[in-house]
């Protein structure tokens, strides 16, 4: 259990989980391409001694596998788990007492405390422009931080148990921001911070902000962690940390006592500037937009503090970690947030929103046929609640049909569904409607399509990795490849503009309905088949992160039934890159080779 973030850092250097670089780094995209380079290969956390331009220290990925990750919380993950097992089932008290007998105290003595003395980050005060400024990709507007805790209070019910904790990047420099007076505030949909916003901009007093930098590794957690109604995010980080979330008021701002950084200021009501680009965790740049200013009151931090920070990009990244950890501590409330809900995946190689997968029961009428009817209830459900309401295709099949399936097995997953859907009847789409702010594929900003595959009842195809006899392809269309069994991507022609693209698909539609396509249900239109077919993860991130399901969904043999699309032969996926879509991240060459010399011969 560690007090704050340096203390862990120790621990993990005792236990060879820590490299220090003692060379001078450039915050600007060099430490964060050292950072890709060690967690691509598995490495441990970074401690980087002396950053440029900056006097402090900067450490990095901390969470880089999902093994160090478990093992920073090893001390309180299986008491925390116990207390998300009962907010489940608060019967399993009764059946299995001695397991749960101290999960209410956990949860009690978690609860934050008030530090009525000076505390370790009042120790001193900087300023913006002394802070390491990690940039992590090229076209990024500026520097950022990467791992902010922002911390608001709601107006209405002020006080750190009413409080929201967010993850919302920060973007300290660049674009049009005063230096050391501005910084940028970034959030999105279904974000606490906007309900907060809403409630301040409604009244006189001014909307006090702090973004937490540090403390120990649960904060950060608990800042990105979607709790249980009811159950706050510094009560939790308690939990986590197996340490009261210690806090203080200063100047009218709450200050993080075990931080290693806190910036206090004010959003200001009514002002936007604009904020970004930044590469994402689509694997593309969000772009510039309008988002609200922060006006900077003070930085403080703590007596040698570490400012920490982390690199997304293309998916799995750092953050992937966190992606597996909240499923571990959630999975137990998946059936009490989604009735008849058995599992859901939301899948990190694709962006998590852009792809979910799904298995529900069918309860409804076992009498029957056997086609979709609960799993389409859950699939609205889905659709509908917090984050998962972002969701862009959601494939959801029925656990009758396959009681091993396992959503995180997803090659066996999509040949499940790929073998039993019937594209006539299981495509549901909701159009004109909102869409993750980082997705780029829909009709404008926060706007387009999403779709439900919805499959139930048993097998009608064999799927496989062969194409028919005498299988040719129209001008322009050209290299086959099979991304798995049924899955077929083909090379097209540079996607120009919506109606030429339709006349494209709807030509090669007609064309391939000569042949006998029954095993192929399902056929990707790319701009590098075997780019998109070299693997799993590549089919997933190209076919599901760049197209729209209402301008991007056609078929071989297609009809329009009473407003219901569906069609007889194979679905199309027009997955091409699309003009108005962000650009992909890329790493510039010489960055990598600086990165590499200043690693060198260093061994972990």
């Amino acid at each position: 259990m560690y007090k704050n973030l340096r203390e862990a850092v120790n621990d993990l250097e005792r236990h060879g989980q820590l490299l220090r670089i003692k060379a001078e780094v450039d915050p600007d995209l060099v430490a964060a391409e050292i950072h890709r380079q060690v967690f691509a290969e598995g490495g441990p956390a970074i401690l980087f001694e002396n950053i440029k331009g900056s006097p402090f220290q900067g450490l990095s990925n901390l969470y880089g596998t999902n093994e160090r990750t478990a093992w920073l919380f090893r001390h309180t993950l299986d008491r925390v788990k116990r207390v998300v097992e009962l907010k489940k089932d608060p019967a399993v008290f009764l059946k299995k007492p001695l397991r749960y007998l101290g999960a209410p105290w956990t949860a009690i003595s978690a609860l934050p405390m008030k530090n009525w003395g000076s505390s370790p980050v009042g120790y001193a005060e900087t300023s913006i422009s002394k802070l390491p400024w990690i940039k992590s990709w090229p076209m990024d507007g500026g520097a950022f931080i990467t791992m902010p805790q922002v911390y608001t209070e709601d107006p209405e019910t002020p006080g750190v148990m009413h409080s929201n904790l967010g993850m919302y990047r920060i973007q300290l420099s660049g674009n049009d921001y005063v230096p050391d007076q501005e910084i940028g505030l970034h959030y999105q949909l279904h974000r606490g911070i906007g309900v907060h916003h809403t409630k301040y901009n409604q009244r006189q007093e001014p909307f006090r902000c702090s973004i937490f930098v540090g403390g120990p590794p649960s904060h950060a957690f608990s800042a990105i962690m979607p709790l249980p109604e009811g159950l706050s995010e510094l009560t939790f980080a308690g939990m986590l940390a197996g340490r009261r979330f210690r806090y203080e008021k200063r100047d009218g701002y709450t200050l993080s006592s075990d931080a290693d950084f806190v910036i206090t200021g004010e959003i200001l009501k009514g002002v936007t500037k604009p904020e970004g680009p930044f590469g994402d965790h689509l694997g593309y740049y969000s772009l510039k937009h309008d988002f609200p200013v922060m006006r900077v009151h003070k930085v403080w931090h703590r007596k040698d503090p570490l400012w920490h920070f982390s690199v997304v990009g293309r998916p799995p990244m750092e953050d992937s970690s966190f992606g597996w950890l909240i499923h571990e501590l959630v999975a137990p409330l998946t059936p009490q947030e989604f009735p008849g809900l058995k599992e859901l995946h939301a899948v990190d190689v694709a962006g998590v929103h852009p792809l979910l997968l799904a298995i529900g029961h069918e309860r409804y009428m076992p009498f029957r046929e056997r086609v979709p009817e609960e799993v389409l209830t859950i699939a609205n459900r889905i659709l509908g609640t917090g984050q998962t309401s972002l969701a862009k295709f959601l494939f959801i099949a029925a656990s009758d049909d396959n009681p091993n399936l396992d959503t995180h097995d997803m090659p066996h997953f999509f040949r499940h569904v790929l073998e039993r859907v019937d594209w006539t009847r299981d495509l549901h789409f909701y159009t004109k409607t909102t869409i993750d702010t980082l997705d780029y594929s829909g009709s404008g900003w926060n706007a387009g399509s999403k779709v439900v595959v919805a499959c139930r009842g048993d097998q009608r195809r064999e799927l496989k990795a062969e194409l028919p006899a005498g299988f040719d392809l129209p001008e322009g269309f050209s290299s086959p490849e099979f991304c798995m069994p049924g899955v077929l991507a083909l090379t097209s022609p540079a996607f120009a503009v919506q109606s030429t693209a339709r006349e494209q698909v709807e030509k090669l539609a007609v064309f391939l309905e000569k042949f006998d396509l029954q095993h192929i249900p399902f056929i990707l239109l790319v701009d590098d088949a075997r780019f998109t077919a070299a693997n799993f993860d590549n089919f997933l991130w190209v076919a599901f992160t760049r197209a729209n399901p209402s301008h991007d969904i056609h078929g071989v043999k297609p009809f329009t039934e009473n407003k219901h699309w569906g069609c007889r032969g194979p679905l199309i996926l027009d997955a091409r890159k699309k003009p108005h879509h962000a650009p992909e991240l890329e790493i510039d060459p010489d960055i990598v080779k600086k990165a590499k010399k200043i690693l060198g011969d260093l061994k972990w």
